[in-house]
């Protein structure tokens, strides 16, 4: 692969973050519950930090090591709930099921971009990025299921 495509999927990648950041930013305008704002912008500063990340990459900063790998279970709630609509004053379970849905659409575009690379170094960078993005996932589905199915004093 010639360096110049190289760059411009990094490039894409950072259009990207910068989006997932930008996404984040606004929702968190719209709701109220103080643990979903600081939720959403822990999320922030990940997609942030992706954007960080690429940045440097794209500069020679960093290896292959740059991303670590670390196992991740894909509840697939995303897969299973239509998102809700955007809205000021949004329940916490529809803030992050709408979060999830946002992570999984990022997740979905690295690993399509992964698919059409053959192996080597952008391959893996992009499939590294997935799996950060499969980790938001995770995270919002986490917090949806607590926010959806709160523990009752019943058990």
């Amino acid at each position: 692969m010639e360096k110049r495509d190289f760059a411009a999927i990094i490039d894409l990648a950072i259009k990207k973050e910068e989006e997932a950041y930008f996404f984040y930013t606004e929702l968190i305008d719209m709701v109220e519950a103080k643990e979903v704002k600081d939720t959403l912008k822990y999320i922030a500063s990940e997609e942030k930090k992706h954007k960080e990340f690429l940045l440097n990459y794209r500069e020679g900063g960093y290896g292959e090591e740059g991303l670590k790998l670390s196992a991740v279970v894909d509840y697939k709630i995303a897969e299973h709930l239509e998102a809700p609509t955007l809205k000021p004053g949004m329940e916490a379970k529809d803030v992050y099921l709408t979060a999830a849905h946002r992570e999984k659409n990022s997740h979905d575009f690295y690993i399509s971009l992964a698919a059409i690379h053959p192996e080597g170094e952008a391959k893996n960078i992009l499939l590294k990025m997935a799996q950060e993005e499969l980790k938001h996932k995770e995270k919002m589905e986490y917090h949806y299921s607590n926010a959806a199915f709160p523990q009752t004093s019943g058990g």
